[in-house]
C-alpha cells in the first residue's frame, strides 16, 4: 500500500515531534493547535470522524491520541459532548518561543542551552558525542536481553555497592591502566556526576576550600556552589596545573580537597605530564590535600597517559569514571574506586541519597562492556576524532581561531578568540542563529578566559557553526 503524506486541511504538513507514530503527530497537531491560540481554554476539539477525515487517518488513531492528551490533563473529556481544551494558558510571552538570550552566560547557561535544545540547533559546544556516533545497534541488543531476564532484576533494588559482575570488569578495567583495585573497593553510581557528588558530601564541609583547575569542566562549580565551598582556581599549563602555584595554594588556602582531570582535560584536552604527577601528588601528601581524579574520559584516549591513581595507589586520590561519553547517557552509570576504609561510608551515603542501585541500567552497562563490539565501537570513535579535530582545528583557523594546544585525544579544543573578542557576546550572537557555543569564563573559576571557547570537534561538521562564527567575529 502507498503511504501517503499526512497534512492538514490547509495542506500543510502535520507538526513534527519525537513521537513520529501516527499517534504522535494527531497529539503534536492539537498541542500547537493549543500553543498558537487556535485551540482556546475551553474550545471544543473536532469531533474524532472529523479530526479522522481531516488528517487522513483512522478513527482509532484520533482515539487513541485524545486518550493520551486527556491523561495527560492537555484536554478533558466531556461525556455526551466532545473533548475540550483543559487549563487555562499562561500569558503568550514571545520571547519563550527563542532561545532565552537574557539569561547571564554562566556554567548553568551552556548545560540549560545544550540539554534543552531542539534538533535544529546545533550543538559546538556541548560534551557528548553526536546521536550518530553512539552503538545504537548494541544498546538495542542489551535491551532485549535485559527483557530476558528475571523478575527481581526488573523490579528489586539493585545493590547500593552495585552489580558485583560490572564492579569485577570495572576493576580490571582499572588494573589495565595501572589502577590497581579489587571489586570490593569499587562502588557503581548513577552518573560520574553522583560520584563527585557522594566524594563532596563526604570529605567537604560548608567552608572548605576545594580547588579546581583553572580553567575546569563548569559543572564542578555548579555542583560544589551546592556544597557551599570555597571555590579557588589552579593555573593550568599545557603539562597540568602550575605546579609552583598549585604550592602557593595550598600554603595559603590549605584546602580539603583538589578535583581534576588527568587524562583528556575539560576543557583543555591536555593530558598530564609524569613530572607533574610526581609533584602534584609529592605536594598533595604534605599538605594532607585528598585528589578527586575524574577519569570519564578515558576510553577516547589513543594512547594512555599518566593517572595520578596510579602512582598514588588510591592511597590519598579517589577515581572516578563513567560510561555516559562512550556507550549511552540515557542511562547513565558511573563508579568510584577508593581506599578500603573510605569504600563502606561511600556506601552508606549512596543508601541515604538513592537507596539502592540502577539495576537495570547496569545490566545493560555490563551486556555491553561483555560484548567484543565495544572495543571496536571505542576504536572507530577515536579515529573519527582524529579525523574532527584535525578538521575542526583547519576550519576555525581560518577564521582566525586557534587552539591554545593540539590534544593528542578526545574530542575538546580550547580555543583563544581573535582581538578582545568577549566570547560571552559571542555566544549570545551565535545563539540568536541556532548555535550553541561554550564560553571560557564558564570554566574558569578567576574568571580569567573572557576571550576563550572551548569546541567539541565531533559536534562541528556543519558549515552553518562556521559562517556563525565567521559573522559573529566581523561584527567588531
Amino acid at each position: 500500500m502507498v503511504q501517503r503524506a499526512i497534512q492538514m486541511a490547509d495542506g500543510s504538513p502535520l507538526s513534527h515531534a519525537a513521537d513520529t507514530s501516527l499517534v504522535g503527530k494527531v497529539m503534536a497537531t492539537i498541542e500547537s493547535r493549543i500553543a498558537s491560540r487556535s485551540l482556546t481554554p475551553g474550545a471544543r476539539l473536532p469531533s474524532i470522524r472529523a479530526l479522522a477525515e481531516t488528517l487522513g487517518v483512522s478513527k482509532s488513531t484520533v482515539v487513541t491520541a485524545y486518550d493520551r492528551l486527556a491523561a495527560e490533563g492537555t484536554i478533558q473529556s466531556r461525556p455526551g459532548s466532545g473533548f475540550y481544551v483543559a487549563a487555562p494558558l499562561a500569558p503568550l510571552a514571545v520571547a519563550d518561543l527563542g532561545p532565552r538570550l537574557d539569561r547571564e552566560v554562566d556554567p548553568f547557561w551552556i548545560s540549560r542551552q545544550a540539554l534543552e535544545a531542539g534538533p535544529e540547533v546545533r550543538m559546538p559546544g556541548c560534551g557528548w558525542l553526536p546521536d550518530s556516533w553512539m552503538p545504537h545497534a548494541d544498546i538495542r541488543r542489551a535491551l532485549r536481553s535485559l527483557a530476558r531476564a528475571d523478575t527481581s532484576t526488573l523490579v528489586e533494588y539493585g545493590s547500593p555497592r552495585g552489580l558485583p559482575a560490572l564492579r569485577q570488569i570495572v576493576a580490571r578495567r582499572l588494573a589495565e591502566r595501572g589502577i590497581e583495585t579489587s571489586p570490593d573497593h569499587v562502588v557503581l553510581t548513577d552518573s560520574g556526576t553522583q560520584a563527585i557528588d557522594l566524594v563532596c558530601r563526604f570529605l567537604v564541609e560548608p567552608g572548605d576550600t576545594v580547588l579546581l583547575d583553572d580553567p575546569s569542566y563548569f559543572n564542578f562549580q555548579t555542583l560544589l556552589r551546592s556544597h557551599r565551598v570555597k571555590i579557588v582556581g589552579v593555573p593550568y599549563t599545557p603539562a597540568g596545573p602550575d605546579v609552583k602555584a598549585f604550592a602557593e595554594i595550598l600554603e595559603r588556602e590549605k584546602p580539603r580537597l583538589y578535583i581534576t582531570n588527568s587524562g583528556l582535560h575539560n576543557p583543555t584536552g591536555v593530558t598530564l605530564s609524569p613530572t607533574v604527577v610526581h609533584q602534584v601528588l609529592k605536594l598533595a601528601e604534605r599538605a594532607g590535600l585528598t585528589i578527586l581524579e575524574d577519569d570519564v574520559y578515558a576510553d577516547l584516549e589513543v594512547n594512555p597517559g599518566p593517572r595520578l591513581a596510579t602512582y598514588d595507589g588510591l592511597e590519598n586520590v579517589i577515581h572516578l569514571g563513567s560510561f555516559s561519553k562512550t556507550l549511552t547517557a540515557a542511562g547513565r552509570c558511573g563508579f568510584i574506586a577508593a581506599r578500603p576504609d573510605w569504600v563502606e561510608a561511600l556506601v552508606d551515603l549512596r543508601i541515604s541519597t538513592t537507596f539502592g542501585g540502577g539495576r537495570m541500567t547496569s545490566e545493560i552497562v555490563l551486556h555491553l562492556l561483555r560484548s567484543a563490539a565495544y572495543r571496536k565501537h571505542v576504536e572507530g570513535v577515536r579515529t573519527r576524532l582524529a579525523q574532527a579535530m584535525a578538521r575542526t582545528a583547519d576550519r576555525l583557523a581560518r577564521i582566525g581561531i586557534d587552539p591554545w594546544v593540539r590534544p593528542a585525544a578526545g574530542m575538546f579544543l580550547w580555543c583563544r578568540l581573535p582581538g578582545d573578542t568577549d566570547a560571552a557576546d559571542l555566544a549570545r550572537f551565535a545563539l540568536k542563529h541556532q548555535v550553541v557555543l561554550a564560553p571560557g569564563n564558564t570554566f574558569s573559576p578567576s574568571q580569567s578566559a573572557r576571550n576563550f571557547l572551548r569546541f567539541n570537534v565531533a559536534q562541528c561538521d556543519d558549515p552553518h557553526i562556521y559562517e556563525v562564527l565567521q559573522k559573529g567575529l566581523e561584527r567588531g
